[in-house]
């Protein structure tokens, strides 16, 4: 349900959405047009002001994007101090907003539903202590999680295994504070209950339940199978399916029968981190394998009824790789029987000074490639791509746009 209308004066927009049990409440606040989102248990999700968005993840953290006139999209995390702040700016609105619908001081074309009322009331009784016990809640339930594949922002994510089966990665520092650990399905199926209590009413703005950490599909067929269905026992597989990393390159082979069987159980779609075509590159990544690997991988998936998506490193080896990395990549990417289920994303490398690949680049000689070469590397790899039936969706996938 939308309600419009004007609120002192200014325009008024106040979303109730029963299926997500969400509420957005859009008008003039503060100097400004101000938006904000909540879910259905009050925690605030989105806020939207002076051209700028802010998206809170569960732990409490705050993400800011904006994008400057003539210039690139920018982004910062916020302090602690300054995230509180907002949602107080966001609290107060709702307050005063409540205040003048339950005293009749707001012209619109309709009143709040039940719904309505109960969603502002939940909004406005998130202050600062609940925020503060939420955040330590998720870091008690949850390790940090990494990165997701853009379309699974919203999934569920339950830790089945944590940290990443080989770590090898010379451009990746997300799992290096943990050893591999596959969980027991006990010790699973708590934490799903765990993180079922946890999102409470925020479940319906979610889709899908993502197995992490790093390459959750690498587990062996005889304990991957009961912890998916001690994530079917708290969760109904009519929720959306189930999503996963897999390295493509290493650890126990799956059949087509093997995801057959996992497609029984609701998994729709494996995520591999290709990279590249280039068996040179990829060692020079660290990457466990050779480009075969991940064909086989795919090909095997493909056969067992499991969608995949395929992550490319836009970027990588710099200028020397450059142009076998692009010819390879195509070659690569054409040889695999894909459709309009899965999915290719394109993520341009980015390079921080703790990460092994800035010291292996550096004693290589590599020189990086500027922004506007890898949006000519990405063109380059599309329109080499060639599909015998239903093209895949292709995408960008910028890590640094990560919130869970």
């Amino acid at each position: 349900m939308v309600i419009l209308g004007t609120w002192r004066g200014e325009r008024l927009t106040v979303s109730v959405r029963e299926r997500e049990r969400s509420l957005t409440v859009s008008t003039f606040w503060d100097g400004g047009l101000f938006t904000a989102a909540y879910e259905g248990g009050g925690r605030p999700r989105t806020f939207i002001t002076q051209g700028t968005v802010y998206r809170r993840a569960l732990d409490g953290r705050m993400l800011a994007k904006w994008r400057p006139k003539g210039m690139l999209r920018q982004r910062r995390w916020l302090s602690q101090e300054e995230a509180l702040a907002l949602e107080a700016k966001g609290r107060a609105l709702l307050q005063a907003l409540y205040a003048d619908f339950q005293a009749g001081r707001v012209e619109a074309n309709g009143e709040l539903p039940p719904l309505g009322h109960t969603l502002f009331q939940r909004a406005i009784a998130w202050d600062e202590a609940k925020s503060r016990a939420d955040a330590q809640r998720y870091r008690e339930i949850y390790l940090p999680i990494g990165i997701l594949p853009p379309d699974q922002y919203s999934a569920i994510v339950l830790q089945a295994t944590l940290g990443c089966s080989f770590n090898t990665c010379t451009f990746c520092t997300f799992y290096r504070d943990r050893p591999f650990r596959i969980k027991a399905p006990d010790e699973f199926k708590q934490h799903a209950l765990a993180v079922k209590d946890f999102i409470g009413e925020g479940i319906y703005l979610r889709h899908g339940i993502f197995l992490g950490d790093a390459n959750a599909l690498v587990v062996p067929m005889r304990r991957l199978v009961p912890l998916m269905e001690a994530a079917l026992d708290v969760f109904p597989q009519a929720w959306g399916g189930f999503y996963a990393f897999l390295d493509g390159f290493s650890g126990e082979k799956k059949t087509a029968q093997d995801y057959a069987q996992l497609a029984s159980l609701g998994l729709k779609r494996v995520y591999i981190g290709m990279e590249s075509g280039h068996a040179p590159l990829l060692h020079f990544l660290h990457k466990p394998g050779e480009p075969e690997d991940v064909l086989h991988t795919v090909k095997a998936m493909k056969a067992g009824g499991v969608a995949v998506g395929i992550i490319i490193l836009i970027g990588a080896g710099g200028h020397v790789y450059a142009d076998a990395h692009v010819r390879d990549t195509i070659a690569l990417l054409n040889a695999m029987p894909l459709d309009d289920r899965d999915m290719i994303y394109f993520s341009e490398l980015v390079v921080t000074d703790d990460m092994p690949y800035a010291r292996d680049a550096a004693a290589a000689n590599l020189r990086p490639l500027t922004h506007e070469e890898c949006v000519a590397q990405e063109k380059a790899i599309r329109s080499g791509l060639r599909f015998q039936g239903k093209r895949p969706i292709i995408s960008r996938y910028d890590i640094r746009e990560f919130v869970y």
